[in-house]
């Protein structure tokens, strides 16, 4: 099954689990998969007990639909995630190494060039 038939599928269930996962509780609120990680990340989302870091996060149902209610928290979350990405856009500006020439080619040097012109 791919991504959107899954998701799909997960929309269409009349009675949702207890708990669900990170990618689940993404499609209930409305975000990408990935963007659960800048909220959680944010504070804005809470998972269930203590998970190591690098460990799959489970999400509480009853919050999430308290949080899908409540407009100045997805406010606040669009506004999250937007100014993480204006962030990381803005850090791969200042942070990229100068190229090469100036514009991005190399240089030819007359000797070592397999064709070179007189």
């Amino acid at each position: 099954m791919n991504t959107t038939s899954e998701q799909a599928e997960f929309l269409n269930w009349k009675l949702t689990p207890a708990r669900l996962n990170a990618t689940q509780a993404a499609w209930f609120l409305g975000f990408e998969p990935d963007e659960i990680t800048i909220l959680v990340g944010e504070g804005l989302l809470k998972p269930l007990g203590h998970p190591a870091r690098n460990s799959g996060k489970l999400f509480a149902t009853e919050i999430l639909q308290q949080l899908w209610h409540d407009e100045k928290w997805l406010g606040k979350a669009t506004d999250a995630i937007a100014n993480y990405w204006k962030q990381r856009n803005a850090r791969k500006k200042t942070a990229s190494p100068p190229r090469p020439n100036g514009n991005g080619k190399h240089r030819r040097v007359a000797g070592l060039d397999s064709v070179s012109t007189p």
